[in-house]
């Protein structure tokens, strides 16, 4: 029964009373039974206190980060690019300041999302949708785009009168210059986007002049119009409907989870008439009735009504609820971040009590374990990976050719990759098969067992090279070796990379391939 009312409707209270009152709504009014709910335009009003000015901080910070970042400059030398994040897909490469990441080593960018989605599951289990409420891209433009809208129409009685007046030349200016306003952070947030993936100021110049690539116009124009409609027109939809992480993170949380709560047994029965009640001797709780905190939602919602899978947790309802406490001389608090623990003993704990309650738990301890263990491997391997690689692939048509003095030869190709920011010499050698001797194609050099190789800076070399062996030295079809290759400018502890490697002769009849 419980699934027969909509899905913003189950998660309202948890009282039994308003459960059965919900159930017999949705039995006695299908047609209020909807996957999908038109949109009815929000405007929320401008809040102030704590909570704000810590959105307004986050929000600073992230776009601050994400304009500026691939401005920045780091030095790797004459033979790297200078940006500081760089994805180059050209050459196949991710600079993220001093770190390099190759496509084969491409488990650390896996890392890095096992950690993002570990701490996301850690948040989420202490504070609930913080990740929603303060650092989501969609959170964070929506914001800026509504900075825009006040500024240009005003707080929320002034944008809904001008909503419902009739088209006239200051609507119609002050429309045009909102929408604008909109359309340059849209093409800026798309421009931004693109200047990770080339050197920026470069790219900036070529888009400019006109001489950028197909590819990164089109970019623009994809980002431009996503930002545009998903931050001016849908909004709260992309958050009920878009996203899946409000129905995933149900499962983070639990009775110790920090969330947005009205704290009910405080607040009723609430009534715009409270002085006149007490004065008649009837029960009034704090709450006022004075929809405060339904005014400055983003979402629209009414958080008195219980945990919504719209509510994104931006405790601006906070600062909404505790402004009228102050005004009436009532403790601040009656909606605050409380676990549902807390709510159902129907009392009052501190602040701290509360964290400590929320951080210290089994399941917090494993998402912290899980975060910090990934973290540590991740540094490690950093610390240790080797700058050298070397890579054969041996010639399969034919395996092997008889010499005219009767040895045996067999082709390999090999790769040699320097992962430096400076050209490098290594010595290329072979180990095992004693009597086996090298040559490098295209080299006047005589055959030898080692050879001095220059590899360009932060590339990959390939040589081809073959290995001759007296058929009498072979004692059977096949004999292992390996090709080595060492960083002969290191005197002490050379980098030293090795590949095993198989050699091919004739079968014991002596028949050719």
């Amino acid at each position: 029964m419980a699934d027969s009312y909509p899905l913003a409707e189950q998660d309202t209270g948890g009282r039994p009373a308003d459960i059965e009152r919900h159930n017999v709504e949705a039995v006695n009014a299908p047609q209020r039974l909807k996957l999908y709910a038109p949109r009815t335009k929000i405007h929320p009003k401008r809040a102030s206190g704590d909570f704000r000015r810590l959105k307004w901080l986050i929000m600073a910070v992230t776009l601050g980060i994400y304009y500026i970042a691939p401005w920045l400059r780091w030095d790797r030398g004459p033979y790297a690019p200078d940006q500081a994040i760089l994805v180059d897909l050209a050459h196949r490469r991710f600079y993220f300041f001093f770190i390099e990441i190759w496509p084969q080593e491409f488990y650390y960018v896996a890392g890095l999302l096992i950690m993002a989605g570990v701490g996301l599951f850690l948040v989420t289990s202490v504070v609930g949708r913080a990740w929603c409420g303060y650092t989501c891209p969609q959170t964070v433009w929506t914001d800026l785009f509504l900075v825009v809208e006040r500024w240009v129409e005003g707080d929320r009685n002034a944008r809904i009168k001008l909503d419902s007046a009739p088209w006239s030349l200051d609507k119609l200016r002050k429309r045009v210059m909102k929408h604008a306003i909109w359309v340059v952070i849209s093409v800026a947030t798309g421009g931004a986007w693109i200047f990770y993936f080339a050197d920026a100021p470069s790219l900036a110049r070529d888009l400019v002049t006109g001489e950028a690539a197909p590819v990164a116009y089109s970019t623009i124009g994809l980002l431009t119009a996503t930002t545009y409609v998903l931050a001016g027109f849908m909004r709260e939809q992309v958050c009920i409907y878009m996203c899946p992480w409000p129905r995933i993170q149900a499962a983070m949380v639990d009775e110790d989870s920090l969330v947005v709560t009205y704290n009910a047994w405080r607040g009723e029965p609430r009534s715009a008439h409270r002085k006149k009640l007490l004065a008649e001797g009837k029960s009034a709780g704090d709450c006022v009735d004075c929809n405060a905190c339904v005014a400055v939602c983003p979402m629209g919602i009414d958080i008195r009504d219980g945990q919504q899978l719209a509510c994104i947790t931006c405790a601006l309802c906070i600062d909404a609820c505790d402004s009228v406490m102050d005004k009436i001389g009532k403790p601040r608090g009656l909606i605050s971040y409380s676990s549902l623990k807390v709510f159902e003993a129907a009392k009052s704990v501190s602040p701290k009590t509360l964290l400590r309650g929320a951080l210290i738990r089994p399941r917090t301890i494993v998402y912290s374990a899980l975060w910090v263990v990934a973290g540590l491997v991740m540094l490690v391997s950093l610390a240790m990976r080797e700058r050298l690689d070397i890579n054969v692939v041996a010639d399969r048509n034919p395996l092997f050719v008889t010499l005219s003095d009767g040895s045996i030869r067999n082709g390999y190709t090999i790769k040699i990759l320097n992962m430096e920011q400076r050209p490098r010499n290594f010595r290329l050698s072979i180990e095992g098969a004693p009597a086996a001797v090298m040559t490098l194609a295209g080299s006047e050099q005589p055959p030898s067992r080692a050879f001095e190789v220059e590899v360009e800076a932060d590339k990959l070399r390939s040589i081809k090279t073959y290995v001759a062996m007296p058929r009498e030295a072979m004692t059977g079809e096949t004999t292992g070796f390996s090709f080595v290759i060492t960083d002969s400018s290191q005197t002490e502890a050379a980098e030293r990379s090795e590949y095993p490697a198989i050699f091919h002769g004739p079968s014991r009849t002596g028949d050719e391939p």
